[in-house]
C-alpha cells in the first residue's frame, strides 16, 4: 500500500485594491463546508496546472497565479493529503454554474471570509496570504528540457534536440506556463530550447546573450533584468544560477526542465520559488 501523499492543488483568489482584497470562499454541499477552489491532480497532471483547472472547473474564473502559499496537510482516510495553493488573480471571468461539487461562490474581505470558513488552515491561508505583496509580476526561467548526451551527438551542439523525455517535458511546461501568462517569451537560439517553449508558443525571442557561447554576465543580467512585463526566458545550466542569483541573491539550481519563478515587485524580488516537470 502506498505511503506517498494525496495530492490536490488550488488557489486563494483575490480582487480588489491589495490593501483591501475580496476572496473567493465556494460552499461544497456534499462536506456542508466552505472552503477555497481546490481538487485532486489527474494521473501525470503538474500541480500547477492541476490548480488552473480545478478553479476553473469550481468557480468558472480563469486565474494568474502569484506566490505561492504555504501547502496544507490533513488526514484524509488512511493517508496524508497535501494540498498545494498559491495566490490567483481573475485574468478571465467565466460564469459561475452550480454543481454536486460546488453549490454557491462568494466575494468576501479577508475579515469575513475567515469567519466563515470552515477549516483553521484555511484561515492558516489567508494570513500566509496578507504576509506579502499581493499584486507582483512573475519571472519564470526555465532550463532547457532533456536534450540527450552533448557527448553523443554528431552536429554542432546548438542543433542538439529535445529526447523523448524533453518532449514530454516540454508538454507539461505548456500546461504550466499559462499560470503565468508571459507576455514576452525569450529563448537562448539553440534548438532545445527553443523547442521547450515551442509547445506553448512559436512567438520568441532569440536571445544570443542567454546561450553558453554568447552569455555575458554583466549584459545577460542587465537584458533579463530589464523585463517589466510577465516574462518566461528559457536558457542553460551554466547560464541561469549566475543569473538567478544576480537578480534575486538566491543560489538556486535547476535540473534540465525545472523552472524558477521570480515573484517582483519593481526591482525587487520578494519571492522564488522552484519546480521541476
Amino acid at each position: 500500500m502506498t505511503t506517498d501523499p494525496l495530492r490536490a492543488a488550488g488557489a486563494v483568489i483575490w480582487r480588489g485594491e491589495e490593501s483591501r482584497p475580496e476572496v473567493a470562499l465556494v460552499h461544497r454541499p456534499r462536506y456542508d463546508d466552505w472552503t477555497f477552489p481546490k481538487g485532486k491532480l489527474k494521473s501525470g497532471e503538474h500541480v500547477i496546472a492541476a490548480a488552473l483547472r480545478e478553479v476553473r472547473e469550481e468557480t468558472g474564473l480563469t486565474v494568474a497565479l502569484d506566490r505561492a502559499l504555504p501547502p496544507v496537510h490533513y488526514p484524509h482516510g488512511t493517508r496524508l493529503k497535501r494540498v498545494d495553493y498559491w495566490a490567483g488573480r481573475v485574468a478571465e471571468e467565466g460564469p459561475f454554474v452550480a454543481g454536486d461539487e460546488v453549490d454557491e461562490l462568494r466575494w468576501l474581505p479577508v475579515d469575513q471570509a475567515r469567519e466563515l470558513l470552515t477549516y483553521e488552515w484555511d484561515a492558516g491561508l489567508l494570513r500566509a496570504l496578507s504576509a506579502a505583496p499581493l499584486a507582483t509580476v512573475p519571472l519564470v526561467l526555465v532550463r532547457h528540457a532533456s536534450a540527450g548526451s552533448r557527448q553523443t551527438w554528431q552536429g554542432a551542439d546548438s542543433l542538439r534536440p529535445l529526447d523523448a523525455e524533453g518532449l514530454a517535458q516540454a508538454a507539461a511546461l505548456a500546461t504550466v506556463l499559462p499560470a503565468y501568462r508571459p507576455a514576452v517569451l525569450l529563448s537562448s537560439p539553440s534548438l532545445r530550447c527553443v523547442q521547450t517553449l515551442a509547445p506553448y508558443s512559436s512567438h520568441l525571442r532569440l536571445e544570443p546573450l542567454l546561450s553558453e557561447e554568447g552569455q555575458d554576465p554583466r549584459k545577460t543580467t542587465a537584458l533579463v533584468g530589464e523585463l517589466t512585463e510577465r516574462a518566461a526566458v528559457c536558457s542553460h545550466g551554466k547560464v541561469l544560477p549566475p543569473l538567478i542569483a544576480a537578480l534575486s541573491g538566491r543560489d538556486v539550481r535547476l535540473r534540465k526542465g525545472a523552472f524558477a519563478v521570480l515573484h517582483r515587485v519593481g526591482e525587487r524580488v520578494v519571492c522564488a520559488e522552484r519546480y521541476g516537470l
